[in-house]
């Protein structure tokens, strides 16, 4: 049995279009007799893991002869470990944009230490980038970051400081400077205040990014996550929009963990352990793939051959790692709350 549930959203037009069109299972008690596990995420993961949940119910099934009850809870990635940390949302396992949002989790004791190296890649089953939604035939011409900082450019954007996805959106920006400029980093800086200023609508991390874009028609370009973006073109709205993959991008590593504290309570800790593992196994790779998620195993990802081949750099490399990024640019008092202050970007 797969259940959802939404967190945070208060109706469907305040979900991301994804979700809006998928969401049609509301919260039921288990069927007596079946473990249940719950799945944090966030937003862009719905339909990834309705697929995923329904195959891994089959695979464990089939293993143990014992089924499961699994549900979802999705929305920014912040406020899901939030929710977790504190908020009472018990989730067994957290599956959430970036490192930092699950270290707020171990930091409120429910997670301990060391959990990036239980499993592969630092607990990264898969990857994705930042690339650029823009409408059909490319009107404004936009080919690469220094687009979005033109003054006849419209851009929409999440808020980087309560949204992870927006995190490595900003910090790409930010590393195409640097990369252009030889590592000029008040060029940088100015170029990600320009194209800040652009961003005309901060959307709040409760919608999700499609929305105001392919539905409300508003903006020249989405920045977006990668995944995101292949769905609108293909699944959704084919002949609408296409994707720009700009020049230099970021080596995005959504990553995983176990909720220890959680787990041990609701005797889950085998069950959730082997959720995640299965996400690294062929077939959870295969399902990773088909959802425009760029998959760790290379016998998976060489099916995929056909994908754009991109110039990533990681966070590590450039920006010494995601503590030193947290710290210098979005924590209180940082560089974007700086930037905002000037480029008077604020949510609508």
């Amino acid at each position: 049995m797969i259940q959802s549930l939404l967190f945070g959203k208060k109706s469907l037009k305040d979900t991301s279009l994804m979700s809006a069109l998928a969401m049609a299972v509301g919260i039921t008690a288990p069927e007596t007799g079946k473990a249940l596990l719950l799945n944090a995420s966030y937003n862009p993961t719905y339909w990834l893991y309705q697929e995923f949940d329904r195959a891994f119910a089959a695979h464990w099934e089939q293993k143990t002869g014992k089924a499961v009850t699994l549900m979802q809870s999705n929305g920014a990635s912040g406020k899901q470990a939030w929710a977790v940390a504190h908020d009472d949302l018990e989730a067994d396992i957290v599956t959430l944009a970036l490192a930092p949002d699950i270290e707020k989790i171990q930091r409120a004791g429910l997670i301990d230490k060391g959990w990036q190296t239980r499993l592969p890649y630092n607990s990264s089953p898969y990857t994705s980038t930042i690339v650029f939604l823009v409408r059909k035939g490319n009107p404004k011409q936009i080919r690469d970051w220094d687009d979005l900082t033109r003054t006849d450019v419209s851009v929409i954007a999440p808020n980087p400081k309560v949204s992870g996805g927006a995190r490595w959106m900003y910090l790409t920006a930010w590393g195409y400077e640097l990369a252009r400029t030889g590592g000029d980093q008040v060029r940088a800086r100015e170029f990600t205040r320009r194209l800040y200023k652009n961003a005309t609508v901060l959307i709040p991390p409760d919608r999700g990014l499609t929305l105001p874009f392919v539905e409300q028609n508003l903006g020249d370009v989405l920045i977006a996550w990668e995944n995101e973006a292949y769905i609108a073109v293909n699944d959704l709205s084919q002949d609408q929009f296409e994707v720009v993959t700009p020049s230099i991008s970021i080596l995005a590593e959504p990553v995983a963990a176990v909720v220890d504290r959680v787990v041990d309570r609701n005797g889950t800790r085998a069950l959730a352990q082997a959720y995640l593992e299965y996400l690294y196994s062929e077939q959870g790779q295969e399902i990773v793939a088909r959802h425009y998620y760029r998959p760790r195993l290379e016998s998976v990802a060489a099916k995929y051959a056909d994908r754009p081949k991109m110039n990533l750099f990681t966070v590590d490399e450039v920006f010494g790692g995601w503590q030193k990024a947290q710290a210098v640019h979005f924590a209180e008092g940082g560089i974007f709350d700086q930037m905002c202050l000037v480029c008077m970007w604020y949510e609508r």
